[in-house]
């Protein structure tokens, strides 16, 4: 009898290695269907093998203390914006296929939602990397930092605090910071960095929204309530503190609620 094809988890832990960052992002966007995951899938408990997350030899890897700020208004300075917005989306791609691959025994929906925020996050570092490719730049150009991966490897042991501290802290950062950025750059004259970014937008409000389901999921089967959990599990972790200004509607949007949204202004 012919073996099994490799399922859906198995498929982001081969793609979490791959070190190249385009061929990762194509074959991500190009991840077949899985309308219906086995049940022997969703619990099996894979191993870790060395390398993860795969990564390219440029960009060259600094601490977030020493990244330079750059003018968004010199071409230098514009590419260097985009460039970092890349490589987030470069990052988040790992994200999501750390996820996949690493967290057994959750709902068939589970996977499915993280499956498409893969793809999303994939097309964002796709249409990002051709933007830079028109100012004359390329992804690893420019010096990066880890700060996204590093609550990745806090949090690998622990899905709830996961949930609490990656999509629904520091990607709902992003849901903040990105009408500042797309202004910086429709000031500038870049209306199709502005256009990426109303993209990018939209579609991480639904990434935080995946967050925040299955973070409120988590704290149900554990009887826990989500505000103190999650005030909680950022002490133990050392998630950085939030800092307005704060996107409301876009936060809303994503799931957050009013006790979560007061707990924003103190």
């Amino acid at each position: 009898m012919p073996s099994p094809s490799p399922g859906l988890r198995q498929h982001a832990l081969t793609l979490i290695l791959m070190r190249d960052a385009d061929a990762k992002a194509a074959a991500v966007r190009a991840l077949p269907p899985f309308p219906g995951l086995a049940l022997a899938e969703t619990l099996a408990v894979l191993d870790a093998p060395a390398g993860i997350p795969g990564r390219p030899d440029r960009p060259v890897l600094r601490p977030p203390s020493e990244m330079k700020s750059r003018a968004v208004g010199t071409l230098e300075g514009r590419a260097g914006l985009l460039h970092a917005l890349a490589h987030i989306e470069s990052n988040a791609i790992d994200l999501a296929l750390d996820v996949l691959w690493r967290f057994d025994g959750m709902p068939e929906a589970f996977y499915l939602d993280w499956l498409q925020v893969a793809r999303e996050e994939a097309l964002h570092f796709e249409l990002l990397h051709a933007h830079l490719g028109t100012l004359g730049f390329a992804y690893g150009d420019f010096p990066a930092h880890t700060g996204l991966w590093d609550m990745a490897e806090k949090t690998q042991g622990d899905l709830l605090a996961r949930m609490a501290l990656v999509p629904r802290t520091l990607e709902a950062r992003g849901l903040d910071a990105s009408p500042a950025i797309r202004n910086k750059l429709i000031s500038v004259g870049d209306r199709r960095g502005g256009e990426i970014i109303d993209i990018i937008l939209r579609d991480e409000i639904g990434h935080v929204a995946v967050g925040n389901r299955w973070y409120r999921f988590l704290c149900g089967q554990h009887g826990l309530a989500p505000v103190p959990a999650y005030a909680a599990l950022a002490a133990r972790y050392g998630a950085p503190r939030l800092k307005g200004p704060f996107n409301l509607p876009a936060r809303r949007a994503a799931g957050f609620d009013d006790e979560e949204i007061a707990q924003l202004e103190l």
